[in-house]
């Protein structure tokens, strides 16, 4: 066995995105030896952290369980850009709007009324009055919560890893891992430049989790998703200090939308785009006139001013499970590995509290949180192993 650095780790990242970034940065400030490893390079356009910036909302209307994660992740992002020395985290408020009375829009109130968090219901005329940005139909009503906002992903992203770094950590760039091995207290993690040993192996490797666990085909799915950006008659309509990021469950699907921020116009995506489904590998990260078509379809109708050129459009992957909750678990036939992926299209805003979760589960075998929402037992794959 090489192993290039000479060193026997305490902790090996595979994928040092979203998730991964913050795992070594939480690994390396309680002073373990941590070893993070990335197949492309810090941030890049491949996975599913690029785009500028990701929704961070605590009406969370896909359980109300998310709640405390949200609170905690909103609380270490505020410590990370600090410590830093850069705003990553804004705060807009964050609006849940559609047809009144819908499913959506009643998990959102759940969510605000279980963990008492201040909200108001709006019309679709109060809304529009509001928030000039938006134009929606008379049937249509909103809950906004006040303290949602948006991260700035790609820059997280580096301050993760730059202050990962800075604290001891080892980060490999531009290096695949082909797989790994684990036997009794020690895994082994082999590359194109070589293996590696530590105690303990966290595996948040995106949309590619299925390579290095292979029963985990069917319950991470890659997706291709696209976003856009488009420029508006009024851009003081559609700043972050004039809108709130927003969901928008309406007829046409569930889209969503974010401030003009780091790039000329306002940022819109159709959550589950087309469903197109394949490896990452294979996925096209081409925009297409399609691809165009399906995002102005919502500009058309709900926020008009914005339906102007196109700034940019951008591919990435969601991977999903089947009941689009996330996988945070140890394999159970080699628990010395932790599964920290997939996120199913709605998990950035969690990677600093993920980050501090793995942190506690290599560090002190558990967590304070209650993570069964995010067991692979759920899936009835007791020999998840690669």
């Amino acid at each position: 066995m090489s192993n290039m650095s000479g060193t026997a780790y305490d902790a090996i990242v595979v994928g040092v995105g979203g998730m991964g970034s913050a795992a070594c940065y939480h690994l390396a400030q309680r002073g373990k030896r941590v070893l993070g490893i990335e197949r492309f390079m810090i941030p890049h356009t491949m996975g599913s952290s690029h785009g500028l910036t990701r929704i961070i909302r605590l009406a969370y209307h896909e359980s109300p369980a998310y709640v405390p994660l949200v609170r905690r992740a909103m609380t270490l992002w505020q410590e990370l850009g600090d410590r830093f020395g850069e705003q990553l985290m804004f705060t807009t408020g964050s609006l849940d709007a559609g047809p009144d009375g819908g499913a959506f829009f009643a998990g959102s109130l759940a969510a605000c009324r279980e963990h008492d968090l201040p909200h108001e219901i709006l019309t679709a005329a109060e809304i529009n009055r509001r928030f000039p940005a938006f134009r929606l139909p008379t049937n249509h009503a909103g809950l906004y919560q006040p303290d949602g906002g948006f991260i700035a992903s790609e820059r997280a992203i580096v301050a993760h890893t730059s202050l990962a770094r800075a604290a001891g950590a080892t980060i490999h760039t531009g290096e695949q891992v082909f797989g790994w091995e684990s036997h009794g207290d020690r895994v082994r993690v082999r590359t194109n430049r070589g293996t590696y040993e530590a105690g303990q192996l966290i595996l948040s490797a995106g949309a590619w989790i299925a390579d290095l666990v292979p029963a985990l085909r069917r319950e991470a799915v890659p997706e291709r998703q696209v976003l856009g950006w488009f420029s508006t008659v009024d851009d003081r309509k559609f700043m972050p200090e004039s809108m709130p990021v927003a969901i928008l469950m309406v007829d046409e699907g569930p889209y969503f939308t974010l401030p003009i921020w780091g790039a000329p116009g306002l940022k819109l995506g159709l959550h589950r785009h087309q469903r197109e489904h394949g490896h990452p590998d294979i996925l096209s990260r081409v925009p297409t006139e399609t691809d165009e078509a399906l995002l102005r379809t919502c500009l058309a109708r709900y926020m008009p001013d914005a339906n102007g050129a196109v700034a940019d459009l951008r591919t990435c992957l969601y991977t999903n499970t089947p009941d689009e909750h996330f996988i945070l678990d140890r394999l159970p036939a080699a628990s010395n590995v932790i599964v920290a992926s997939p996120c199913s299209g709605h998990g950035y805003k969690f990677a600093s509290v993920i980050g501090e979760i793995l942190a506690d589960l290599v560090v002190d075998g558990g967590s304070r949180f209650d993570l069964d929402m995010f067991s692979l037992l759920r899936f009835q794959q007791p020999n998840a192993a690669a």
